[in-house]
């Protein structure tokens, strides 16, 4: 049994006769098959893509991997091992166009939804060979001829069971938000998503003359999203930060924070006169209401069609002395705090930007994708005399982490699992978990969800795991379905027992409204695919359905390992789905690995 090791070793060809040896002897499930009497042990394995090649980062986590699963089994632990499949998404999505030479949306549709889902289900195991080659050659054991894939009908049976239980409690919602938004995906993105693709960028700001009405004066404001400035309704100042009205040295009077005069007017000095004369001094309240004339006239024109008052100085404590002039612009549909300052004064709502990122015909710049639209605005506004700098600036800006699209900041009405309602519960759960290092669980992810925001759920794409929400055309009703069963009897329809759980078959199936006798349709979207890897400790087991007692010896996990950008992904969707299941951590011990980088550091 055992050789004399040579001192001549070539450890290539002695790992491939161990590799040989481990499959020729069926090794990984005789070491399964001897331990299924010992108590059990359960590691989770995150899943990768599979239309998607592993990389030289993938080697540290697999090994990591399987060394913890190797030792337990070693201590007489019966380890489950159950590869997975992660299937959905835009990732898959974006392949496909790339494969039939399609772009967006409109050229999905035009090319038709269901042979498009078809491609989308043939591309997932584009690289799966690879992958297990790849996983038998650094000496992964997992079960890989019986994995769960999230595609699988059972496994999506199992998600809307998950999704019907959040219903119940009254935290999944509909709500028009402002969303981060990829206009060439044409979805929001949730901000585990928006998290992974901030990139330095170099841009120009804009500080902007806004004309007092009733007086030769301006407010002197600033913006670092030039093309927000056609939907322009209102100025914000800090209402406790004092304000001053001065002559400025290039001829205008300007409003400003008395803070930031010489950041922002120091360069009008010369040898014989300052760059400013201070006339009057106020708080930011004295302020409120002072009304200016709108920078566009399409603003005001949209404004009056809805018979709102905009227009005018908001207050609000977000407005703060590190940069501009100490008074920023409102554009309610195009920011959070622009949309919450909008609510309390009842401003007007415009949204000159369309959902693939372009101005509207309302403006002069109709048809420009937005960061294109940034140098026309300044360009038009220096020619008005309404431009008073454009300084450069270099700051930390989302893209999408999927297609590198800068992100926008959109209002939408999308789905939302309210998981701030849960916060103290995903706070107490995640303290019971041993993270190793301890600073990335009770710092770097802990703190994340001392912050946590409401989950934005639904995906305005194709291929994913639709969402399970039926509504009237005529009245209005939603109802949540949680399985095959429930549809049958909603429906009376017994295809809903076989239907695929997939655009477009699934919306073939409708219901009658039971308060106003219409027809009953699914919504149009499809969830994040972060839900379907946060839902394999229960859907891979087809839970509730089936396998209860299973799905009970193994969950928690006693163990799991990813890489630090898994944070706001995985970790995060596993810890909020079992929180808002089963109020309980999904998981004891985290190894959290660092990334392996190229030799430009990426």
């Amino acid at each position: 049994m055992y050789q004399k090791v040579s001192t001549n070793l070539n450890f290539v060809d002695r790992e491939k006769e161990t590799k040989k040896f481990w499959e020729e002897n069926d090794i990984f499930r005789k070491s399964m098959e001897n331990r299924k009497e010992g108590p059990t042990y359960t590691f989770y394995d995150g899943p990768p893509t599979a239309n998607g090649k592993p990389h030289i980062g993938h080697v540290l986590t697999r090994v990591i991997k399987d060394m913890i699963p190797r030792y337990r089994t070693m201590k007489g632990y019966m380890v489950p091992r159950k590869a997975g499949w992660d299937t959905h998404g835009l990732p898959v999505e974006l392949e496909v166009e790339k494969l039939l030479g399609l772009n967006g949306k409109e050229q999905i549709e035009e090319y038709g939804m269901e042979p498009f889902i078809k491609k989308c289900k043939e591309s997932v195991w584009k690289y799966k060979g690879m992958w297990e080659d790849f996983s038998g050659t650094v000496g992964f054991w997992a079960d890989m001829e019986n994995p769960y894939v999230t595609y699988d009908d059972n496994f999506i049976e199992s998600e809307w069971w998950a999704l019907k239980e959040i219903w119940n409690k009254g935290l999944l919602y509909k709500g028009f938000k402002i969303v981060p938004y990829c206009p060439r995906c044409g979805t929001p993105l949730s901000s585990a998503e928006v998290s992974q693709g901030y990139k330095a960028v170099k841009e120009r700001s804009a500080i902007v003359r806004f004309k007092a009405v009733g007086e030769d004066a301006y407010f002197l404001a600033w913006t670092t999203t030039p093309w927000t400035l056609p939907s322009n309704v209102a100025l914000c100042v800090n209402p406790d930060e004092t304000y001053v009205k001065v002559k400025a040295a290039d001829g205008y009077t300007y409003y400003m924070a008395q803070a930031l005069l010489d950041t922002v007017l120091g360069r009008l000095a010369t040898e014989d006169k300052p760059a400013y004369e201070i006339l009057e001094t106020y708080k930011g309240k004295d302020l409120e209401r002072r009304e200016y004339e709108p920078l566009y006239a399409c603003a005001g024109e949209c404004a009056e069609k809805q018979h709102k008052k905009g227009f005018f100085i908001t207050c609000d404590n977000y407005v703060t002395m590190t940069d501009g002039t100490g008074i920023v612009h409102i554009a309610p549909a195009f920011g959070e705090d622009d949309a919450r300052v909008g609510r309390d004064y009842d401003l007007p709502f415009v949204q000159f930007v369309d959902g693939k990122g372009c101005l509207t015909a309302e403006t002069p710049y109709a048809g420009k994708f937005v960061k294109d639209a940034d140098k026309d605005v300044l360009v038009d506004l220096d020619k008005e005399g309404k431009l008073f700098d454009a300084p450069k600036f270099e700051h930390e800006y989302p893209h999408c982490w999927r297609c590198d699209t800068p992100l926008i900041y959109y209002a939408r009405e999308s789905w939302y699992i309210k998981e701030t309602a849960v916060r103290d519960d995903l706070i107490r759960n995640n303290n019971t978990v041993n993270w190793i290092p301890e600073s990335i669980g009770k710092g770097r992810f802990g703190n994340w969800l001392e912050n946590i925001q409401d989950w934005a759920i639904s995906r305005n794409r194709y291929w994913g795991t639709p969402l399970n929400i039926w509504e009237c055309e005529g009245c209005g009703h939603q109802e949540c379905i949680g399985s095959r069963d429930e549809l049958e009897k909603r429906s009376g329809n017994p295809a809903a027992q076989t239907v695929e759980l997939h655009r477009p078959y699934i919306d073939e199936i409708t219901m009658v409204c039971p308060d106003c006798g219409k027809t009953m349709k699914r919504v149009p979207e499809v969830i994040d695919c972060w839900f379907d890897s946060g839902a394999m400790p229960f859907a891979q087991h087809h839970y509730p359905f089936e396998n209860k007692e299973i799905f009970e010896q193994q969950f928690p996990a006693q163990f799991i390992s990813e890489a630090v950008d898994q944070t706001r992904g995985w970790f995060h969707s596993l810890m909020a789905e079992s929180t808002l299941l089963f109020n309980k951590a999904p998981y004891e011990n985290v190894i959290v690995l660092g990334h392996v980088q190229d030799e430009n550091g990426q």
